[in-house]
């Protein structure tokens, strides 16, 4: 069988294979679709979502989908085994570059190893994209990684290595990149200093007053949308607190950040704050788009045996979400910023079921959450939501849950 010409390949391409697996045996056509394959034989059809994939392996000219539900093993390809081999990695690492909310193009692309320690350790061969705000690892599996460069703390570099590491603990090593090494790594270093630059002009925005040391401080404790404790904050410029709190009380967020210095000492109260960068909303009135916050905020609130905190968003506040944190704000704080950047900000991400996750509606927040050690800790720690009521309602829920 001859391989495909060009124009096959623009063409959807209908594989034939010998296939094993729980739903489908035997002979089998297949075609590799946006978000799923099937796979068919004249009385079983099997339709793979990419969502439910953990691994696709290819040795020995054999084809194994590693999924949720099983494995599905084809042979008996011929040639044909590496074009369909590589046409399902590009589909499936597409839907995985949507998951990572990943827009627009790389600066620079490159192939080789990578290690990551985070709570576990994982390993193996990849693409790597350095994007303006992240670097993206797309292996075949369920070891892909966006790591984001606001998180940065430091990079070592070898002659044939480099590790990125964050301020969340974890570290990023990719190594045997051939020349791309060097033109890689300065890369990174380039669009952190561009993201540093951006924060700090955003800083200088939002505090007319700033020195040019305090927004250097402060560039350094809140790269745009992570959060730091008010007290903290206050330590470095107490000008921008007192901004920070004049524009939140504009917003709908204000109430709550009133009781919750009433219920916690002020000073540990987390907040964060971003522009907002989603579209206006739709005018119901007219085409034009309605008025909105320039500023997105968001707050962390602890509870006072230091057991749970609460988190409350700035935006289309109807509920506040409860965390257990056993103690550790700080850590567990340092995860929620990190959780929330890599999701977008999409705050539903943090308190969907499991059960909910699964749903084809969610499935690139799914597919999100496999590959975000952060995403899944926070997860695991959600105690519920307190709907916004009633001011006394509220409170009283928030207490109930707090000492729970």
């Amino acid at each position: 069988m001859d391989l495909p010409s060009g124009d096959e390949k623009k063409a959807k391409v209908e594989y034939t294979a010998q296939a094993k697996s729980q739903i489908v045996n035997g002979e089998v056509k297949m075609r590799i679709g946006d978000r799923s394959f099937t796979a068919a034989t004249t009385f079983d059809t099997a339709e793979v979502f990419f969502v439910d994939i953990n691994a696709i392996e290819f040795a020995d000219y054999v084809i194994t989908v590693r999924t949720d539900d099983g494995d599905y093993v084809f042979s008996r390809m011929g040639q044909w085994a590496q074009p369909f081999y590589d046409e399902l990695c590009a589909a499936y690492n597409k839907l995985v570059m949507r998951a990572f909310f990943v827009s627009g193009k790389p600066v620079i692309t490159a192939n080789g190893d990578y290690r990551f320690a985070e709570h576990t350790a994982v390993s193996g061969k990849a693409s790597v994209a350095v994007y303006e705000n992240c670097v993206v690892v797309t292996p075949p599996n369920i070891n892909a990684r966006r790591i984001p460069l606001c998180f940065a703390t430091g990079m070592d570099k070898g002659a044939h290595e480099l590790t990125l590491k964050l301020s969340s603990g974890e570290a990023y090593t990719l190594s045997k990149l051939g020349y791309d090494t060097s033109i890689l790594s300065e890369t990174i270093e380039n669009n952190i200093r561009a993201l540093r630059e951006k924060t700090l002009a955003a800083l200088k925005e939002f505090d007319l007053t700033l020195s040019t040391v305090q927004a250097s401080k402060l560039a350094n404790m809140i790269p745009e949308g992570v959060a730091a404790p008010i007290g903290q904050l206050a330590s470095v410029a107490p000008s921008f607190v007192a901004a920070v709190e004049k524009k939140m009380a504009k917003t709908r967020a204000a109430e709550s950040y009133d009781v919750f210095k009433e219920m916690c000492d002020p000073a540990k109260i987390w907040v964060g704050f971003k522009k907002n960068d989603a579209p206006p909303a739709e005018d119901p009135e007219g085409k034009e788009g309605a008025e909105q916050d320039p500023y997105v905020f968001w707050m962390i609130a602890p509870s006072p045996d230091g057991k749970h905190a609460a988190v409350e968003f700035a935006v289309e506040n109807t509920a506040t979400f409860v965390y257990r944190i056993d103690g550790d704000l700080s850590k567990w704080a340092t995860l929620l910023n990190r959780a929330l950047e890599a999701i977008g900000f999409r705050r539903e991400v943090i308190r969907l079921t499991d059960e909910e996750l699964l749903k084809p509606d969610y499935a690139d927040y799914y597919m999100a959450a496999k590959r975000t050690p952060s995403l899944q800790f926070i997860r695991a720690n959600f105690v519920g939501r307190v709907i916004h009521s009633s001011p006394e309602a509220w409170k009283r829920k928030l207490k109930e849950i707090w000492g729970g």
